[in-house]
């Protein structure tokens, strides 16, 4: 599921479920890589540890005068305490609310007043808070965000105001929102409402009524540590003028040590290998299959990076077999692939098709599953490969225009337990998968006695496929 940002919570999920489960590796475990000569990184990064313990990531971009900092936490949705969904993404709501140096709500008003822009988003995985202001601006938002790091008030005056702000965050982005609503309601079908994978990342309702200020203080006090947080910063600003600002913010927090990750096992049999549901808001038809999949801290780590490259064969655009095969056919609008691998813990391969109106949605069905076990036996073709590792590196190149990239990227990988190398070196990784290679990981994640599951969203009245 995509992370909740503070503002604009629940983005569009990916489906959700299961394959033949593969030996779980420890958190961070993953295949060995060693850039080819010549290979270029990405940014540049130049990353240290601080002696309290927290990793620091610098990235000189000197294209325009800003500068980006983001401080990413080690906990997610994942982390919440049994019972208490929700719990991550009511702490980062407020963390707003004022530190000892700052008074509640100021820090965005600060920001804002010099013509920047701050945000924080909760994913699975991580709780990440980051602002972009004009690079003079950098001691200000970093003294801001090093105070509420440390001390958060967490008022209890502002606690149920907070609260009923989230409960009308979920009435907004999820009850109201039928895609939303089925992707949920399909993670707790197939994994359980309480299982690491299946409860609400936002958090069931009654739970977010449930969660106290003694809960929040709690998670910060588990969570919130500088030996796992990571503090990117990328800009206008030299190493020097960065080792300045820390010695004054983040280097006088008193160190503290955050706890291993520990997920717990996936289930050994799913709750339900289909799930169905039909809505009244809903008007046009969807299918999903998923697969539990090796992840970059996961099972058969050698298989993340080649499921990416066959997730593009598949359903990668115009082109993938997918589109040929469903698109261009005239069954479905749209169809594609992805692969789900840069997290803790089991990732998740799937599929999604929009089918076209009035068309059999059996027929729907038996074509993509025949589409994907086509593929399967066959193995990936030279030349496909050679065009779906085309477009990825295409894209991570692309990305080098944005100063968010940079800190989202790294930040984002060092805070599950990947070495920076994961993104500095992604494009060569991808560049080097064969098509045996990716054939392999297709094979090892969807072939002999899979865990799966399939989904169908669908229109009240409308009748499902058998």
């Amino acid at each position: 599921m995509p992370p909740l940002t503070r503002r604009q919570t629940l983005a569009a999920a990916a489906a959700l479920p299961a394959v033949s489960l593969l030996p779980a590796a420890p958190a961070g475990a993953q295949a060995a890589f060693s850039p080819p000569p010549g290979a270029r990184p990405l940014f540049g990064a130049e990353t240290w540890r601080l002696p309290n313990g927290l990793t620091v990531v610098h990235v000189e971009q000197r294209r325009s005068p800003v500068v980006s900092q983001f401080l990413f936490v080690p906990a997610g949705g994942a982390e919440d305490p049994p019972g208490k969904s929700g719990t991550a993404h009511f702490l980062e709501h407020m963390m707003f609310k004022g530190s000892p140096r700052v008074a509640s709500g100021e820090f965005s008003r600060r920001v804002a007043r010099e013509g920047g822009r701050d945000n924080a988003f909760t994913s699975r995985d991580v709780t990440a808070y980051h602002q972009t202001v004009a690079a003079q601006h950098l001691p200000m938002i970093a003294m801001m965000e090093a105070d509420r790091f440390a001390s958060p008030l967490i008022p209890a005056a502002e606690v149920e105001s907070e609260r009923n702000v989230i409960l009308e965050e979920r009435r907004q982005m999820v009850d109201s929102n039928p895609r939303a609503r089925f992707r949920e309601a399909f993670d707790a079908a197939v994994f359980g409402p309480q299982h690491w994978k299946g409860r609400s990342l936002i958090g069931w309702e009654e739970e977010i009524r449930a969660i106290t200020r003694e809960d929040l203080v709690a998670f910060h006090e588990r969570h919130y540590g500088t030996e796992g947080a990571v503090l990117v910063v990328a800009g206008a600003v030299s190493r020097a003028e960065l080792d300045a600002v820390l010695a004054e913010t983040y280097a006088p927090i008193p160190r503290r040590a955050v706890p291993a990750r520990s997920r717990g096992p996936l289930p050994e049999a799913l709750r339900t290998d289909r799930f169905i549901r039909h809505d009244p808001a809903l008007r046009e038809a969807s299918f999903s299959r998923v697969w539990v999949s090796p992840s970059l801290t996961w099972g058969e780590t050698r298989h993340a990076i080649p499921l990416s490259v066959a997730a593009q064969v598949l359903g990668g655009g115009q082109g993938s077999r997918l589109h040929r095969a469903l698109v261009e056919s005239g069954l479905a609008v749209s169809a594609g692939a992805s692969a789900w691998t840069d997290t803790v813990g089991a990732g998740l391969f799937a599929v999604s098709v929009a089918p076209r109106p009035r068309v059999a949605l059996r027929e729907v069905e038996r074509v993509a599953n025949d589409t994907v076990a086509r593929l399967v036996q066959e193995g990936l073709g030279e030349e496909e490969t050679a065009r779906a590792i085309r477009h990825l590196t295409a894209g991570a190149l692309l990305s080098l225009d944005s100063i968010g990239a940079a800190p989202r990227l790294i930040g984002s990988a060092l805070a599950i337990g990947l070495p920076i190398e994961r993104v500095e070196f992604w494009p060569a990784m991808v560049r080097a998968v064969t098509a045996a290679e990716a054939t392999a990981a297709l094979r090892a994640t969807l072939g002999a006695n899979p865990l799966s599951a399939t989904g169908w969203h669908l229109p009240e009245g409308t009748e499902a496929p058998a």
